[in-house]
């Protein structure tokens, strides 16, 4: 692990900052300690803040190529350090270390696309009088705050940091404090390629986070995580008139239609359910089965289940690695007993087992209804909640009915559905007949409780620009 005097990075010099707190990191699949983190206090903060914005000016001036060239640098810098990136993350938070791998060469990949697109990005001309230039132009906001969460903390990162910095922002970054190790390599290999001040960090836990979101010298949040911290960061951010980027929280739903294998789709399912342990802000968080294939999918998807090996992620084996900690083991386990309680009936999983880590199984609910937590909230966690529905028009109707609004996915045959699904479903991203894909490049923007204004993809560059209309009138007249 790293040392332990390298976590705060301020204008270019790390330290440990000003800390009087610590936390400790374990592995979740042994428990074993992994190293102490420093918190940041407000203190590390305003240095970290003040940092950036001396930054801004000579940043923001920096032609657009120059700035994508040090992306692409960054980019080759977490390449040649992805197995140890992988393994750092795969320590911190359990993801298996194949999807560890492409969580980091996800990331590499974003800092590429953006060192492209930055330079290309532009606004427009306008017509005007013929004695006049009229147009547009996209400058940065100035100081960037991006908090980042632990389920994915290469890629999400590379893609907040990547699109502020190509805009000619200047950035204070704080990784989540499960996985602090892995982001704070990160922080160190992207500042290796930057001007001092351009990149800076602090580590710590949700009071440092809240100090850098309502910090008045941040002119942008950007924030990846829950919606009850997005809702606290949007609510910092507009004491001060910082603009707020949030992707938060999702409640996805999965609808299986009549027609379609309920093998295949039991398959789709449990990719959406259980791969990265069911830590994925796009997982699959309910699940409304056509009657006509309801039985079938349901004993296919229990089946899938009990099939996948349990274990540390660390081994190649490994198909469903552990919960990033206990205490969220124990919030995913209880929607799980509530719902039992509540009447659904358990097909697989739904135990916690005996032994050292953070492991739960792979668990399929049958009999849901949606006043369960476990259908009506996130539980982010290996869980298929299934509810048995009459008709198509039924499970979209309930699967339109939620609060949030990040993604959901249509398994179906029927063109007519497909067609009506993605129209009527109010989220930012529909997939058809796949739970997971999609070309590069694409942009959403999550609607209700799962978040505002944010979109991955070259759309993510707008929201770090702010645009100013120029009138340029010729002189007349002595």
């Amino acid at each position: 692990m790293r040392p332990h005097d390298r976590w705060m990075l301020v204008d270019g010099r790390w330290s440990r900052g000003r800390a009087r707190e610590a936390f400790e990191v374990r592995d979740p699949a042994t428990g074993d300690a992994l190293g102490t983190v420093p918190v940041g206090t407000a203190a590390d903060v305003d240095e970290a803040v003040a940092a950036a914005v001396a930054a801004a000016p000579g940043w923001a001036a920096a032609p657009a190529a120059e700035r994508g060239a040090a992306l692409h640098a960054a980019a080759r810098a977490v390449d040649e350090h992805a197995d140890e990136l992988a393994r750092l993350t795969t320590a911190e938070m359990g993801k298996p270390a194949g999807d560890a791998r492409g969580g980091v060469e996800a990331g590499a990949g974003t800092l590429r696309q953006y060192a492209e697109l930055g330079p290309l990005h532009g606004a427009r001309s306008l017509q005007g009088g013929r004695d006049a230039a009229d147009f547009m132009v996209r400058e940065p906001y100035g100081t960037v705050a991006v908090i980042t969460p632990w389920n994915d903390p290469v890629a999400i990162a590379c893609g907040l940091l990547g699109a502020a910095l190509a805009t000619g922002n200047t950035v204070v970054h704080k990784p989540s404090e499960r996985t602090p190790h892995t982001g704070a390599l990160l922080a160190e290999l992207l500042a290796g390629c930057l001007p001092d001040g351009v990149l800076n960090v602090v580590s710590g836990d949700a009071s440092t986070g809240a100090a850098l979101a309502g910090h008045p010298g941040v002119d942008v949040v950007a924030h990846v995580g829950s919606s009850a911290t997005g809702r606290r960061i949007a609510g910092l951010a507009a004491r001060n008139g910082a603009r707020a980027l949030l992707e938060n929280g999702g409640c996805d739903p999965l609808i299986v239609d009549a027609g379609v294998d309920p093998r295949w789709a039991a398959e789709q399912a449990a990719t959406g359910c259980f791969a990265n342990a069911g830590q994925i802000c796009t997982s699959v968080e309910r699940v409304y089965a056509h009657r006509d294939v309801a039985e079938e999918f349901l004993a296919a998807l229990a089946e899938r289940a009990r099939g996948l090996r349990t274990g540390p992620g660390a081994d190649p084996a490994t198909g469903l690695g552990p919960l990033v900690d206990a205490r969220h083991r124990a919030q995913v386990h209880e929607h799980v007993e509530k719902a039992v309680a509540e009447g659904a009936r358990l097909l697989a999983g739904g135990r916690i087992p005996d032994g050292p880590g953070c492991f739960y199984p792979a668990t399929v609910l049958a009999g849901c209804t949606d006043d369960m937590a476990v259908m009506a909230e996130e539980t982010f966690g290996p869980v298929a909640p299934v509810r048995t529905v009459g008709s198509f028009d039924e499970a979209l109707d309930e699967a339109c009915r939620s609060r949030y609004g990040l993604a959901a996915t249509v398994l179906t045959t029927d063109m007519a559905h497909a067609q009506r699904a993605w129209r009527a479903l109010p989220v930012g991203t529909v997939k058809i007949n796949a739970v997971f894909g999609g070309a590069p490049g694409g942009s959403a923007t999550p609607r209700r409780a799962s978040g505002r204004g944010f979109g991955y993809g070259p759309d993510l560059l707008d929201e770090m620009t702010a645009v100013k209309v120029v009138h340029l009138q010729s002189v007349t007249g002595g």
